[in-house]
């Protein structure tokens, strides 16, 4: 006899079919048991005493100014200086072996005032439409279908900011 009348799905016999991303991840699986155990070092210190870690931030700090990303000049009274931040990424190939370790310098925006620090903003981005109408190119004509990834990208905006 139930002491309360709040029925559970399980009681009143409804189940929920597993998705296939579920079932994916209840077998084993090689990238699964490497991206739970992975040891990656906890905080900057930890990272710039590995040289591997640091060939890495070498590598980006180098595309950054082969780029030139940045110019230095004098710092205006009065501004907001906005910070910056490593972020550390391990990538994972299938099989659960490292592909490549990322480092990227990332700056804080998140530390700018609207209206004092921009006015305005925009990120490029593809829209999903875009996407399925390419993808459905692809398909319709039989054309091959290539992937990339960029490993530095760059906009060659002019700040007045």
């Amino acid at each position: 006899m139930r002491s309360h009348p709040m029925v559970i799905r399980a009681k009143a016999g409804i189940f929920k079919p597993l998705h296939a991303a579920d079932i994916a991840f209840s077998g084993p699986s090689c990238l699964l048991s490497a991206l739970l155990t992975s040891t990656e070092p906890k905080g900057f210190k930890s990272f710039v005493k590995n040289p591997t870690w640091l060939a890495t931030m070498d590598e980006e700090v180098q595309a950054l100014q082969h780029n030139r990303t940045w110019i230095l000049v004098p710092r205006p009274a009065h501004t907001n200086i906005v910070g910056s931040k490593w972020v550390f990424q391990t990538k994972y190939l299938p099989s659960g072996s490292i592909e490549r370790l990322k480092a990227r310098l990332m700056a804080k925006g998140f530390t700018q005032v609207p209206g004092l620090d921009y006015t305005d903003t925009f990120s490029p981005v593809i829209k999903a439409t875009t996407v399925r109408v390419v993808l459905s190119l692809v398909v319709t004509h039989r054309w091959p279908l290539c992937q990339l990834d960029v490993k530095n990208a760059f906009l060659n905006g002019h700040l007045t900011e």
